[in-house]
């Protein structure tokens, strides 16, 4: 592993990521950890929302910080719950969620390991 450091201003958001409707900004995370984490912010991408698919993430941990606005998810065996900026998410390794909707100004932080995760997703 080795140090890292990154500002906003040299790393934009792109629209790159796992989900169509959300713009992501990379941290630097996975490469100065040999790809163990990755640490993104995702924001709403302007006029997009949400599908409402199922699915789940081959993951040993996740983690999810909402930074502002507000997002409704469902997680399987423990219902829909409205994350709003301060909400602090421990998403359980494969729990089988989906996101049904979101503000136009959502914006969360996300650490994952490993960083090279697998998404399924699910009927």
């Amino acid at each position: 592993m080795k140090f890292s450091i990154q500002h906003a201003k040299d790393k934009p958001f792109s629209h790159d990521g796992l989900r169509e409707y959300f713009d992501y900004r990379d941290l630097g995370i996975y490469e100065s950890t040999d790809k163990k984490v990755v640490a993104h912010v995702i924001k709403a991408s302007k006029g997009s929302n949400a599908h409402g698919d199922w699915h789940c993430h081959e993951v040993e941990f996740q983690f999810v910080f909402v930074l502002k606005g507000w997002a409704i998810f469902e997680y399987e065996g423990h219902g829909t719950h409205k994350l709003e900026a301060g909400t602090c998410v421990h998403q359980a390794p494969g729990i089988r969620h989906r996101e049904i909707e979101h503000s136009d100004d959502f914006e969360t932080l996300e650490l994952i390991l490993p960083g090279d995760f697998k998404t399924i997703q699910l009927p």
